[in-house]
């Protein structure tokens, strides 16, 4: 099941609002050109954001989530309707003959067990054509992100168009690595309620990364840094190779 911060109906529609610019999916953009890709897959592609960018350049678009109310919110900003919205995962994918998949964010990292990994590495794999491309980016362990984390707890309050104003704290719950925990608790001030959020994410280093691509039928042909955040990334580009 996804998490609160994506399928509950109170916090999709304030997600971007507290996400704020995202400047990472430029990268994207110019990977997706790098590689001439036309027909792109955006895995857990969640409010829709690189999805819209995608599409606004041109590019044929099928975005999958199993947030339902994340979807909603991605549907309500395709105003052309371009975009082919997909409410499921990438293990139940049809053979789509994409170019490219990329899964940003956290995605990579919310699959925390091996066998979770391994079913959405093939799923993406039987839905690209022979010779496409996977790029995704996952944290690198050894930059200890979540030790910043945990010094970072106060609470930021956002008037939030439509909403009003929206109170979010976070809190780092757990580290029993590679797995560390969190919880982020939403107060609605208009009314006074409250909904929390917990999350995990696996911290998998490059070697294990690449040793799962490798078994699941992709070459590795690039690890880069994520142009933003130099040192706290890997930018992973593999092709289908089977």
């Amino acid at each position: 099941m996804p998490d609160a911060i994506f399928a509950h109906p109170r916090l999709a529609p304030v997600y971007d609002a507290f996400d704020g610019d995202r400047d990472d999916l430029a990268a994207y953009l110019t990977i997706a050109g790098e590689l001439g890709a036309r027909h792109v897959l955006d895995i857990g592609c969640g409010t829709g954001c690189l999805a819209i960018l995608l599409a606004g350049s041109g590019r044929t678009v099928v975005g999958v989530d199993p947030a339902e109310a994340s979807l909603e919110v991605a549907k309500s900003k395709d105003r052309t309707g371009r975009i082919t919205w997909v409410h499921g995962d990438a293990t139940a994918l049809p053979a789509l003959g994409a170019d490219l998949a990329v899964m940003t964010g956290n995605v990579a990292q919310v699959f925390v067990t091996d066998d979770d990994w391994s079913r959405t590495l093939r799923g993406v794999h039987a839905a690209l054509r022979s010779g496409g491309h996977l790029v995704f980016e996952t944290r690198r362990p050894g930059f200890r992100a979540w030790e910043e984390w945990a010094a970072d707890t106060a609470p930021v309050t956002l008037d939030v168009p439509g909403v009003g104003p929206v109170e979010r704290r976070f809190e780092v719950t757990g580290v029993s690595l590679p797995l560390v925990s969190f919880r982020y608790t939403y107060r609605f001030l208009a009314d006074g309620g409250v909904v929390t959020s917990d999350s995990t994410l696996r911290f998998r280093d490059r070697d294990e990364v690449e040793t799962s691509l490798a078994t699941t039928g992709y070459r590795v042909l690039d690890v880069r840094e994520a142009p933003d955040r130099p040192g706290r990334e890997f930018v992973f580009v593999a092709e289908r190779v089977s």
